[in-house]
């Protein structure tokens, strides 16, 4: 392991970067989306839901999670989808599950709102751009469950696919091959539902109305779909829910054989990502160039040990640049948040 004070503060430019080694990959974090909101600085989704102003998650719902020993909510509604379910194929009465499985989804649906940016300010000289940028890659990975990349392949699709197809847009693992930028939620995402028999579709909306649909919490007698995105808690509870879903079980198989050159933009890669990190560890890459946001040299020179430490003993090169020199990080496309 390299000592601290090898490690200097000096940032690449990523064109330069670009310029000289051919990148085929990005995997995108959450330093992404704070680029454009910086209330997607939360740390926590299951910690807001409980604080939440309007209709947090109450003891009762809590003790939901602590029954299943997960903070996942894509776990815990699709326990009580299923428990519903067989209450009622056993006529017995399943008036609790679905009254917890709504109060949950309302704490969600109202923590998402807290912390998402609104349709109205999303500007489209930034969707351009995110879109433009996106293009440039054979695949593009990403952690974020927010609509800011669905917004942008929205805005300009033809050049990308999220490999959802059909009248009403289903993942089928034996339609993947494409010639288009291959964009691939590993841990789903707001506008993805996990169907009845467990596969994947995406929801069908307008972009100022997709947030707004996620909203709509159906009170009909029969259970609406359950959101398809890994939320957070241990590393078991993630690789559980990824392994559960053919769609991010072949997102996670494409990034473990992504052996070509990788960027890793806004991906702190902290405990909570060691599945990512083993992924990569196991890809073959030889180059990752990984963005470091310049707040200070102490900091720069922490996160280049960070990273250093992560893939200590694997053959690759590490490419550090400056986040703001990255399309994905330009300060133009923050947009200042109403309070």
């Amino acid at each position: 392991m390299m000592d601290f004070q090898e490690f200097d503060a000096n940032l690449g430019d990523w064109e330069a970067l670009r310029a000289s080694t051919p990148i085929a990959g990005l995997l995108i974090g959450n330093g992404a989306s704070r680029a454009v909101w910086d209330d997607f600085a939360y740390d926590s989704l299951f910690e807001n839901a409980r604080t939440v102003e309007e209709k947090p998650l109450s003891q009762s719902e809590l003790s939901v999670f602590d029954a299943l020993q997960t903070r996942s909510f894509e776990q815990v509604l699709g326990a009580l989808k299923t428990t519903s379910r067989v209450n009622k194929a056993l006529a017995v009465s399943s008036a609790a599950p679905r009254n917890r499985y709504y109060a949950i989804k309302e704490a969600l649906i109202n923590t998402v709102h807290a912390v998402h940016i609104p349709w109205r300010l999303v500007q489209p000289a930034s969707l351009a751009l995110i879109n433009q940028e996106l293009r440039r890659y054979r695949t593009v990975f990403t952690t974020n469950y927010d609509l800011l990349n669905y917004w942008a392949i929205q805005h300009d699709n033809p050049g990308i696919d999220d490999l959802f197809h059909g009248s009403e847009p289903m993942f089928d693992v034996r339609d993947t091959a494409s010639s288009d930028t291959r964009f691939l939620y590993l841990h789903g995402g707001l506008h993805l539902v996990r169907n009845v028999d467990g596969s994947a579709r995406k929801l069908t909306s307008t972009e100022g109305t997709l947030l707004g649909s996620f909203a709509i919490n159906n009170t009909i007698k029969t259970l609406d779909d359950v959101p398809l995105f890994v939320t957070e808690g241990p590393l078991a509870d993630k690789l559980k829910t990824i392994r559960s879903s053919d769609y991010l079980s072949f997102c996670y198989e494409q990034l473990l054989g992504h052996g070509d050159a990788l960027c890793i933009f806004g991906h702190n890669l902290g405990p909570q990502d060691n599945h990512l990190v083993q992924a990569i560890r196991q890809s073959g890459s030889k180059t990752l160039a990984i963005s470091i946001h310049p707040r200070s040299k102490a900091f720069i020179q922490h996160q280049k040990r960070h990273y250093a430490t992560l893939f200590d003993g694997m053959d690759v090169t590490l490419r550090f640049f400056d986040a703001k020199s990255h399309a994905l990080g330009n300060p133009k496309l923050s947009v200042p948040v109403e309070r």
